[in-house]
């Protein structure tokens, strides 16, 4: 896949409208520390285009990039870590939701969890909340970078088990260090998107 544009056209709030958008979207949840910038920027080649923070819980809004004037690559607000308040994360919780019943064009979510760890609680329901959504999560397992190869097999392996994956569920490694496992996402996501 090469990416020839990329631009930020819509920024959803927990009171705004959802945009009808007509192109295919792909969406991308996870914890907020788990890398989601740093995999949206290696992805379409931009240094800074979803903002990395040190500070976990930056997105906090739905945001929807135009790639290519293809489809939309859509960025969910972060879960977990966030220093915010219960009744802010719940109208968070909600805006989600909202957005994973109404979209028409949504084609799939990825889940993005950090390999080197067991899924969190967090992680666990996030994963059934999608499958209850009536999505099968395709799962992005982040900072490969910081295992051996030898550990990657084990890695993988745990992270399947802690989410208790369906059978068949697709678990990709990726660094956004060193790009490993952007070809085998983009494969994913030309198949999603190439049904129009």
């Amino acid at each position: 896949m090469i990416i020839r544009k990329v631009s930020l056209e819509t920024v959803c709030g927990i009171t705004s409208r959802l945009p009808e958008n007509t192109l295919p979207e792909i969406a991308f949840a996870g914890k907020s520390n788990v890398g989601k910038s740093s995999l949206i920027n290696g992805l379409m080649n931009r240094k800074s285009l979803a903002r990395t923070s040190a500070q976990p819980g930056k997105t906090q809004t739905i945001n929807f990039y135009n790639v290519n004037d293809a489809f939309y690559l859509v960025d969910l607000p972060g879960y977990g870590y966030a220093r915010v308040s219960e009744e802010v994360k719940a109208k968070w919780g909600k805006m989600v939701e909202r957005y994973l019943k109404q979209s028409r064009q949504l084609r799939a979510v990825f889940l993005l969890i950090d390999i080197r760890h067991e899924p969190s609680a967090n992680d666990r329901q996030m994963y059934d909340w999608i499958l209850s959504q009536g999505y099968h999560p395709i799962i992005i397992a982040t900072k490969l970078d910081k295992l051996n190869r030898s550990q990657v097999p084990a890695a993988v392996k745990r992270v399947r088990e802690g989410l208790k994956a369906e059978k068949g569920t697709v678990v990709l490694p990726f660094s956004a260090l060193t790009k490993q496992g952007r070809e085998e996402i983009y494969e994913v996501i030309e198949k999603l998107t190439a049904q129009e």
